[in-house]
């Protein structure tokens, strides 16, 4: 049978490969008229580069949303209505969530436009127009070696460039370099302040396998999520408002329900994060050997503490899941990262095409005066660098970046302090407490000081252990000799002791601040370590980090250079840097492992398979399972199966969350969300067999609104095609 499935694939491969190879690349959406359009077309693409991007009329582009800081939605009505992942919104899911009104685990579905929910502080923003701005930004550099000079002139260049662009508008304007360093691109965008939470499915549907099925394929998780963008009367950007109307854009994608086959041509717009396909052989065998291994082993307790916690408590579950959530979904990364580079010998590849470069630059003077020193400067370079980067990364990670959060939180105080020190006027220093209790409010409403406890004691531990003592604050070397390494002995006296850990002791303490107050600050024991840290940190890491990182930028400049030279019949496409981009593939199958093949689609049957009403991530609602066994699917249904997700060959990274997965026809099929496990290191390395991304198919969406949640009437200002 494994062999009949083999001849199959291959002959599907041979008599159909422009269709179904997998193609690498996330490109510029100015550019595609110009490289990739027309090999588009030959894969399936019905419509034109101008369809895609364009600033004479309306276009997919104008669809398409930086969806608050990380992520990417799309418009599908005429009303602002918009499309993203349900982990996209979990942070506004669960501000909006208690016991009483448990959104995350209930859901949430507003009945009439006066029933959604305002976000503060989400916002989505909207490309207008960018440009290809490298002449300018390089002139006046022109023959000039001293880095320093050179990099004032950049800057102030591009200062003057994002001027011009915004001068008399409401616009925002950045300007991003691209093949590192070598080529610059200018971006101009809108942004939407009054983003609404319309609908988001519970977490047994948006979050459906939690951690155990992140990053893996077959997947049945239906991560979508809606809001609506408003704007004032004259559809314009407006803060919150009562008498804010839905924001009426000039394209909102129509949305197909005719599914997908093996095959089909798929187009991702969106905001990719950061790729690093260009680097060398060093970057990879920092990342995989120095860094992935501790960051991992640290995240992997801080996990098993979250989650002990949350199961027993379902206060502490609100509180924690978008916490544990956003932490868990790098660590399962990196083990998927490491295992990929692993099985695709990445590190001997690479060294093996930096001996071929190395032979060609040799080969010519010329070359090798201009491109001689990389490859051993970067030798040096990361030598040092892999040791500086963990410092600062694992050091985050213990302090600031969930782990003991009531010292992480403590530095908060320190502007205030300044305010007092510096005799600033009383506005000032009001204005500055109203702030510092409002976030007090945010945080002690996601805070277990039981759960922080745990955490203090296995991530000081930690930090102890996996770091030098050359690297350790000496705050904590204080604290750490004070209790001979055993942090259990001294945690419930220094939670007793801070005012960091309580919301009444902190709230008190900020609300009565004056200059005799100093004292009392500089005597907290989170204060202390939380500030020594941080002050430790900035003097003895970042200094020289980023030193080398700017070194590094200059060789990775020569290297992209040497690379294009050396390989000039090739197309190159820019690493992802969270600006807008295109990826095309097909949809696809493939071997996880021997004997293994994953077909490209899953359905409803496969979540009740999975269904588990012991274990959380795998409760499927009783409504979902009585809508299946009555087989009361409407249209939204392939092969008498209602279609849950797929996969396909598009290159995608972190950002590209949320982004719409549009069919031949530029209609809208799907929502992007993940990345199959085999494929996890092709932010570092692309492998065309294995590397898919993983999609909401939109039909499984429009079955959970309408079916599942009695809110049909939304699809009501939807344009879909039947």
């Amino acid at each position: 049978m494994r062999n009949r499935i083999l001849i199959y694939w291959l002959l599907i491969s041979l008599f159909q490969g422009p269709v179904i190879r997998a193609h690498e690349g996330m490109w510029i959406p100015l550019l595609i008229e110009k490289y990739n359009i027309k090999l588009m077309q030959e894969k399936g693409f019905r419509l034109t580069a101008e369809d895609i991007y364009s600033v004479n009329k309306a276009s997919m582009k104008d669809a398409v949303v930086l969806f608050g800081g990380g992520c990417t939605g799309e418009l599908i009505s005429p009303d602002g209505l918009l499309i993203t992942n349900h982990h996209c919104g979990y942070g506004q899911i669960q501000s909006h969530s208690t016991l009483d009104n448990d959104y995350l685990t209930n859901g949430f579905w507003a009945m009439s436009k006066d029933e959604e929910l305002p976000n503060p502080g989400l916002s989505v923003t909207f490309l207008k127009w960018m440009e290809d701005v490298t002449e300018r930004v390089m002139k006046g550099t022109e023959g000039i070696a001293e880095s320093e000079r050179v990099d004032k002139i950049i800057n102030d260049n591009i200062a003057d460039i994002r001027k011009s662009a915004i001068q008399g508008t409401d616009y925002t304007a950045s300007v991003r370099p691209f093949y590192m360093g070598n080529q610059y691109f200018l971006f101009v965008n809108e942004s939407y302040n009054d983003v609404r939470l319309v609908g988001a499915p519970p977490s047994s549907i948006g979050k459906f396998g939690g951690e155990t099925d992140n990053w893996v394929w077959p997947r049945h998780t239906g991560d979508f999520a809606l809001y609506r963008v408003y704007a004032g009367k004259d559809n314009r950007p407006a803060a919150y408002s009562k008498e804010n109307v839905p924001y009426k854009p000039i394209y909102h994608f129509p949305i197909s329900l005719g599914g997908v086959n093996e095959g089909d041509f798929t187009m991702v717009f969106g905001y990719p994060g950061a790729t690093s396909q260009y680097v060398p052989s060093y970057h990879i065998d920092m990342v995989k050997n120095h860094l992935n291994p501790k960051m991992i082993d640290l995240r992997t307790k801080k996990i098993e503490i979250m989650e002990a916690a949350m199961n027993s408590n379902p206060l502490t579950r609100i509180q924690y899941s978008a916490k544990k959530s956003g932490i868990a979904n790098s660590w399962k990364r990196w083990i998927g990262e490491n295992q990929g580079l692993e099985r695709m010998n990445t590190i001997s590849d690479k060294q093996k095409y930096e001996e071929e470069l190395t032979n060609w630059i040799s080969e010519d003077n010329s070359r090798k005066e201009k491109f001689g020193g990389v490859l051993p400067g970067y030798k040096e370079l990361y030598d040092a660098l892999k040791d500086y980067t963990l410092v600062n990364n694992y050091t985050n990670d213990v302090f600031f970046s969930r782990g003991t959060e009531a010292v992480g939180f403590a530095r908060n105080l320190k502007p205030l302090l300044i305010l007092y020190e510096s005799n600033a006027d009383e506005e000032s220093i009001k204005s500055l407490k109203e702030y510092l209790i409002q976030s007090g409010k945010e945080f002690f409403r996601n805070y277990n000081q039981e759960t922080d406890k745990k955490l203090f004691v296995t991530v000081m531990t930690m930090y102890g252990e996996n770091l030098d003592t050359e690297w350790q604050a000496p705050e904590y070397i204080r604290l750490r000799n004070s209790c001979k390494g055993n942090f259990t002995k001294v945690v419930d006296k220094l939670y007793k002791e801070t005012i960091f850990a309580d919301e009444v002791k902190y709230k008190t303490f900020v609300e009565g601040f004056n200059k005799s107050s100093i004292h009392r600050l500089l005597k907290d024991p989170f204060y202390i370590l939380s500030v020594g840290v941080t002050d430790f940190v900035s003097a003895n890491v970042l200094p020289e980090l980023n030193r080398l990182n700017r070194e590094l930028q200059k060789l990775n400049k020569y290297f992209m250079t040497a690379q294009m030279e050396f390989d000039s019949g090739k197309l190159f496409y820019p690493d992802a840097n969270s600006t807008l981009r295109v990826a095309f593939g097909s949809v696809r199958g493939y071997f996880s492992r021997d004997a293994v093949y994953f077909t490209h689609y899953t359905t409803l049957k496969g979540i009740m398979e999975k269904d588990n009403p012991e274990i959380y991530d795998y409760d499927v609602p009783d409504k979902l399972k009585e809508l299946y066994y009555k087989s009361d699917f409407g249209r939204y249904v392939q092969v008498g199966e209602v279609p849950v997700c797929f996969i396909a060959t598009n290159h995608t990274t972190g950002g590209n969350s949320g982004s719409p997965v549009i069919n031949a026809d530029g209609h809208l099929i799907g929502i992007n969300f993940d990345r199959a496990w085999e494929g996890v290191a092709s932010d570092l390395a692309f492998n065309p067999e294995q590397s898919r991304n993983i999609s909401l198919d939109i039909r499984y969406a429009l079955f959970v609104i309408d079916k599942f949640a009695g809110a049909g009437y939304l699809l009501n200002e939807m344009t879909i095609i039947e």
